[in-house]
């Protein structure tokens, strides 16, 4: 199959990818609100020192996916898009089970690696969005997929907080349900999007962290776009690893409460990147000014997090994200125009590396800063500290990202094919 009936034929591939990540961002979400309440269970620690736990377990994740995800995509590469997602779809749902089943939180860890070491089930997704998108049409679609982890944190926090009154278990197992189900379903429903005549050669040289990113180095700008990337994933990182942990200090919020504000969110990021995404992009003149528009209202954001004075403050300050969610799909569709169709794979593996790295970095920093501002003998009492360590995060991103768009060509060039062996 070429890559023009690919693209011809892959609206239905795309429908269950999205889907597939709708599912996997529900699970995700569903266990938010309750893990700072589980790991309490488990230890008998009080919050602030259940975030540095919740810390450690991203930290843990993050490590493995960082070392795996290269491999993956070397292998999406190789071997096709389909059996690695479907492998990173079952893991998660492996993930959830084995905590919800923790009876200590050494188990809580277990689980963490599993799932680290299959990695996330979006770096595939991505991959195999590129195959069976136009190149001009690329931002747009992992808009769309951006769309679907919307969606999931619409349901999957609202449903989390509603389970949770039925114990701080009940989610994790819904969530491993969850992602099983996906798994099977794509056994039947999901074709290959890679020709065989398109792939490559698999190299172990290539399938590690520093492999892969000293083979991206040799396109011009995609390094320095993965630099802003790098570092607008770790101020990210703030967001899912002391949102509920900071809310529930600050403003004593419920498990629901929690959920709900998440839910709210995710109901922005669905209107955003399913429908905003595709005519703001246009309006404002492609996607370097989008990227832009996005890292400004991210600063904003996170300046706005770290001084709200009243819960109800953290919903305005969440309506930045309209503008917010612009960011990433706009600098990861400049970077994938850039590199040949048969290193898509690559590409994103890079991506998911750099995001696991910042996963390594971003939650224990976000949570040990939350946890030393926000201790009642600290010597500078903020709760709010993490939140503009983000921000300044966010503004080095920015430069970055400045330095990529004076390296890269006026018009993105996209590299339809190269030696399949190369």
């Amino acid at each position: 199959m070429s890559p023009a009936s690919a693209r011809a034929g892959g609206r239905a591939a795309f429908a269950f990818i999205f889907i597939a990540v709708l599912v996997d961002s529900i699970g995700f979400g569903i266990i938010l609100p309750v893990l700072p309440r589980l790991i309490m269970q488990l230890t008998g620690v009080t919050v602030g020192r259940a975030a540095v736990y919740g810390g450690w377990l991203s930290f843990v994740y993050a490590v493995m996916q960082f070392f795996s995800a290269p491999v993956l995509g070397n292998l999406s590469d190789r071997f096709g898009r389909r059996p690695v997602l479907l492998f990173a779809l079952g893991a998660l749902g492996c993930d959830y089970l084995i905590m919800g089943s923790a009876p200590t939180v050494g188990w809580l860890f277990v689980g963490r690696l599993i799932a680290g070491v299959a990695g996330a089930s979006w770096t595939p997704a991505y991959a195999y969005v590129a195959d069976i998108s136009e190149p001009a049409k690329r931002a747009q679609h992992f808009g769309l997929i951006g769309a679907a982890f919307g969606l999931g944190f619409i349901l999957g926090p609202a449903i989390g907080g509603l389970l949770g009154s039925l114990g701080p278990r009940a989610p994790f197992f819904t969530a491993g349900a969850l992602a099983l189900a996906n798994t099977a379903f794509g056994f039947i429903a999901l074709p290959e999007s890679l020709p065989r005549d398109a792939r490559r050669a698999f190299h172990w040289a290539r399938a590690n962290p520093l492999g892969t990113l000293l083979q991206i180095r040799s396109y011009p700008a995609v390094a320095w776009l993965l630099g802003a990337l790098f570092l607008w994933q770790v101020a990210h990182q703030v967001l899912p690893s002391t949102w509920a942990f900071y809310t529930i200090f600050k403003f004593h919020w419920s498990s629901a409460e929690v959920g709900y504000s998440l839910a709210f969110v995710g109901v922005l990021m669905a209107v955003a990147q399913g429908v905003l995404t595709r005519v703001l992009i246009p309006w404002l003149g492609g996607e370097r000014r989008a990227a832009a528009a996005g890292m400004a209202a991210g600063l904003v954001a996170f300046v706005g997090y770290a001084f709200a004075g009243s819960g109800w403050m953290m919903y305005v300050v969440s309506l930045t994200t309209l503008f917010f969610v612009l960011a990433y799909p706009s600098m990861n569709a400049l970077a994938s125009q850039q590199i040949p169709a048969n290193a898509q794979g690559e590409l994103q593996g890079a991506v998911a590396s750099l995001y696991s790295l910042s996963s390594i970095i971003g939650p224990p920093l976000m949570t040990q800063i939350f946890g030393a501002f926000s201790r009642g003998g600290a010597g500078v009492y903020f709760p709010g500290a993490a939140f503009l360590t983000a921000a300044l995060l966010t503004a080095g991103c920015a430069a970055l990202f400045v330095q990529a768009v004076r390296r890269a060509p006026r018009t993105a060039t996209h590299l339809s094919s190269v030696t399949p062996e190369s």
